[in-house]
């Protein structure tokens, strides 16, 4: 049995769950910053989304470029909020089946 599982354990730093709202484009440096530190993040959009769909947009764009780009995962989760993780977290997504592939599995 060798150690090296609980020692990569305690060389990781805590990780924090947080929520945070999206005010404006000035806000994704500090949401990139929080999840290049290993937090999970869940952002509520609709504060930008008020002010400008084109800003959500923008925004939610460049953090999904930036979250790829680190090896993490970010998802919506329902109309007004994103949830994004660290590379060490995989959101699990259920498999959906298309009609095509229902009539396959159903012939």
């Amino acid at each position: 049995m060798s150690s090296s599982g609980s020692e990569n354990e305690k060389a990781r730093k805590k990780a924090y769950l947080k929520a945070l709202p999206l005010r404006s484009l000035n806000d994704v440096e500090v949401i990139k910053h929080e999840l290049k530190s290993g937090n999970i993040l869940i952002l509520r959009v609709t504060p930008l989304a008020k002010k400008s769909v084109e800003d959500v947009k923008k925004a939610v764009n460049e953090l999904y470029e930036f979250t790829k780009s680190i090896g993490g995962d970010i998802a919506r989760l329902g109309e007004e909020r994103v949830v994004m993780v660290p590379s060490f977290v995989t959101i699990w997504r259920e498999k959906t089946v298309t009609p095509k592939e229902k009539a396959t599995t159903a012939a």
